[in-house]
């Protein structure tokens, strides 16, 4: 048994067998150091790529795509509503004051309207108008000739009656009617009503969609 110089006799040689003279190395840390270099290399280079992309021209494919989307959009077709010299209106004074059918009828002609029947109003609707105006006329009316007429009085109630054969309107006036509304009013009143308001809530969907 041999002792190596400068041990001091505290490690001792038997056999063929030698001490370690330094610590093992941690190849567990350098494993760990060398998997996370590789890590940080890949995200950098994805984010190259990314940047190359926005700056090659790649968004401005997204773009194209977006707007043939928009492109494709089918927008709703407007309804087309009778104009008001097409419309024939029957005015009935429901109320006691005298005067008003024909006053009415008068304005409603100006304002392009057809005038149908001028008097008072039958028993149904004597004196049983409570509120502006009734606007009376058949079941084919209610999205069509209807509208167009009530554009001239606010609040008036829209009724129709499934026995009327022809599309004449019944304009009845109530004991809360004063006037007509305002010539301007009513003429914008008539275009709002054919405007494609429709057509851009179905374009705003379509791009939410793309």
């Amino acid at each position: 048994m041999l002792t190596p110089p400068g041990m001091g006799g505290k490690y001792r040689i038997t056999g063929e067998t030698y001490p370690r003279m330094r610590p093992p190395r941690r190849r567990g840390r350098l494993v760990a150091a060398a998997v996370g270099s590789v890590a940080a290399l890949g995200l950098v280079g994805w984010g190259t790529l990314q940047l190359v992309d926005v700056f090659t021209g790649n968004r401005h494919t997204s773009d194209a795509a977006s707007a043939a989307c928009l492109k494709k959009a089918s927008p709703l077709p407007v309804k087309a509503l009778p104009k008001p010299g097409t419309i024939t209106v029957n005015v009935y004074n429901a109320t006691t004051r005298a005067g008003l059918a024909k006053q009415t009828a008068d304005e409603l002609k100006k304002r392009g309207f057809k005038i149908g029947d001028v008097g008072n109003a039958g028993k149904d609707f004597d004196k049983k108008v409570k509120g502006t105006g009734v606007l009376l006329g058949p079941a084919a009316a209610l999205d069509t000739s209807l509208p167009v007429l009530g554009t001239q009085l606010t609040g008036a109630e829209r009724r129709t009656d499934a026995a009327r054969k022809n599309a004449t309107l019944d304009l009845i006036i109530g004991d809360g009617f004063k006037t007509l509304d305002q010539r301007t009013a009513a003429d914008q009143a008539v275009v709002k009503l054919t405007e494609p308001a429709q057509t851009a809530a179905v374009v705003k969907k379509d791009k939410k969609n793309c």
